[in-house]
């Protein structure tokens, strides 16, 4: 079978699957409606993974492409939209499904009974929320991207808001909505340019036209503009303010899927356009790129790594250790290395699995005892210590302990980003050590009941009390869902990392994704992609050390913590910074028009 022929139904499967459950809904039950879900999820994935099993195949070959309708470029030249079953987007996408079925299967019978109305609305939205993020992974198109873009952010918008009863959602929902749509017009207008110049939307198409004359302001302008919207979606400083909004009033489940892979999409979606489109003579220097990449990745994961510190609302906690990371993500990518690439790849799958399992473990404690504020749950989780344990090992694997596939990835990416500054790894172990270590000290708090009451102090507008469980009412007994899913994501995590096979076909794709003049060939004239001769990723003993140096700093922190809570507190040095986050929507928007301006300072030097 032709897996090329699959790529299409990457998209329209989980698109089918929403508009059965959207006309249906009403009539069927519950447990119909979630079946029904997860079965469109499950064959979404099933189709994915064929093609990246495709993609993946080692050796020389062309990696599958779809021109949709038949309608292939003549001359180099075309107006058709193509889908590209590269092994980094296919992977991407194999991930977003596998991912949305541990989500759908977590939610099974999760939300309290809605009116029959509204039977099938939320596996629905996910659903959708899944064909976006899937098509943004594998289209060559750039307007397209943009499309898929938009879509993900829609059904993310309506997640985020999906407890429109009550006012604190809508207003995530909202400043959700706005910055992003803000960064989405952005990219257009990007994409406007770019179009006046070559007269062409495909990535590959645009990219040759591009290197036939020298890069200009119009090429910085739609570099700027493009990777602006991109940088929003992917939580980066100072576009991030959006995301722990939203994660705190968005339902866990939907926390799951923000956190593990639409964040991580930007940051895919920056990468991609670059090497396809901006690589060239035609595109944005190399120094140029790494610089802005590097400024903004650094100021991403040490801001995200304080701020993650200072929270006691443990979604919120969570979501600056997402912005932390992201930062990580960024300085992999700016090393332009295949090495950095492949790090970066591994770091997203290991970083996935477990992020997604300290949401899930959250959504337990906040559906049993009605909050999530570490100190008002101080020792009261005593009583789970499955669901304890599992967060004590996600956060672990967040620290980046070998061998799990975060810590893989943190060791790959360090290595790589040392050879462009050797400072780097430093800032990787701090990070690690920092957002685990925030982890750890909740799960010791919380579960264990260790060290002393924490005592509450003024200003502190990140709690919020009580909340009201997603279930309906308070949980007694645990279903089994909430703790098989946690534990299978941190066991895929742990598998990524220790499994070689799986580093050496990441490290296949990152040299494949680094090959600009390959990606062309391949997309636009049918000619196969050689692999370059590269060793794959594996652990190496300064990363195993660096990852045990990591999570053993992480664990002195969470253990003054608990033991002496005044003194490793809130400084007022973080004062200003905790109070940018406002949650005022102009203050957001200003913050998105200062981070475009530094984009643009920091690239021009590359067009001259």
């Amino acid at each position: 079978m032709d897996t090329a022929r699959l790529l299409p139904l990457v998209v329209a499967a989980p698109l089918l699957g929403a508009a059965v459950l959207a006309a249906t809904g009403r009539w069927l039950p519950r447990l119909a409606s979630d079946l029904l879900g997860c079965v469109f999820a499950a064959a979404t994935a099933a189709s994915a993974l064929l093609v990246l099993f495709r993609a993946g195949r080692p050796g020389p070959g062309a990696y599958p492409v779809e021109w949709v309708g038949g309608w292939r470029p003549v001359g180099g030249s075309g107006v058709g939209i193509v889908l590209v079953g590269d092994p980094l987007g296919a992977g991407l996408a194999a991930l977003v499904s596998l991912l949305v079925v541990a989500v759908l299967l977590y939610s099974w019978r999760y939300f309290d009974e809605p009116p029959r109305r509204h039977t099938g609305s939320f596996p629905a939205l996910i659903l959708v929320f899944q064909a976006g993020m899937c098509g943004f992974a594998i289209t060559g198109d750039l307007f397209n991207a943009f499309v898929f873009f938009e879509l993900m952010g829609v059904a993310a918008y309506a997640l985020t808001g999906f407890r429109v009863e009550e006012p604190k959602p809508l207003q995530g929902a909202l400043a959700f909505g706005v910055v992003n749509s803000l960064g989405a017009y952005a990219t257009l207008l990007g994409i406007t340019l770019l179009y006046a110049r070559t007269g062409e939307l495909g990535l590959a198409q645009i990219g040759r036209k591009l290197d036939t004359a020298g890069p200009d302001g119009l090429v910085l302008a739609a570099f700027v503009l493009v990777t602006t919207g991109l940088l929003v979606k992917a939580a980066a400083v100072p576009f991030h303010f959006w995301l722990p909004d939203a994660h705190a009033v968005a339902p866990t489940p939907v926390c799951m899927l923000l956190s593990g892979v639409m964040v991580e999409l930007g940051v895919y979606g920056v990468a991609r356009v670059y090497w396809t489109v901006f690589a060239g003579p035609g595109g944005l220097a190399h120094p140029a790129f790494t610089r802005a990449l590097l400024v903004l990745g650094v100021l991403t994961a040490l801001l995200g790594a304080a701020m993650c510190w200072q929270q006691r609302h443990l979604k919120r906690l969570l979501a600056f250790s997402t912005v932390s990371h992201t930062g990580l993500f960024l300085i992999g990518v700016a090393v332009l290395t295949p090495e950095g690439v492949s790090g970066t790849a591994l770091y997203v799958l290991g970083h996935a699995g477990v992020k997604a399992a300290l949401f899930a473990c959250t959504g337990v404690l906040l559906d049993r005892y009605a909050t999530v504020d570490e100190h008002e749950l101080f020792g009261r989780a005593r009583g789970l210590p499955v669901v304890g344990a599992l967060f004590a090992v996600g956060g672990l694997a967040l620290c980046g302990l070998p061998p799990f596939g975060s810590g893989l990835g943190k060791a790959v990416t360090e290595e790589a980003a040392g050879h462009t500054a050797g400072w780097l790894p430093a800032l990787y172990v701090l990070v690690s050590a920092v957002t685990g270590g925030a982890v750890l000290r909740a799960g010791l708090r919380i579960f264990a009941g260790a060290g002393r009451r924490p005592r509450d102090q003024e200003g502190e507008p990140e709690t919020t009390g009580e909340e009201v469980p997603e279930t309906g009412q308070r949980l007694g007994r645990i279903p089994a869902p909430l703790v098989a899913v946690p534990a299978a994501l941190l066991t895929a995590s742990l598998a990524i990392g220790a499994i070689p096979a799986v580093a050496s076909a990441v490290g296949r794709a990152g040299a494949l994704f680094t090959d600009t003049g390959g990606y062309r060939r391949t997309v636009l004239d049918g000619r196969a992609a050689a692999t370059p001769a590269l060793p794959p990723p594996h652990w190496q003993t300064t990363g195993v050390l660096l990852g045990l140096l990591s999570t053993g700093l992480a664990i002195a922190l969470a253990t003054l913590a608990v033991r002496h809570p005044a003194r490793t507190g809130r400084p007022a040095l973080l004062a200003p910074v905790r109070r940018l986050q406002s949650g005022h929507i102009g203050d957001y928007v200003a913050w998105l028009a200062a981070g475009t301006a530094l984009l643009t300072v920091l690239t021009v030097p590359g067009i001259r």
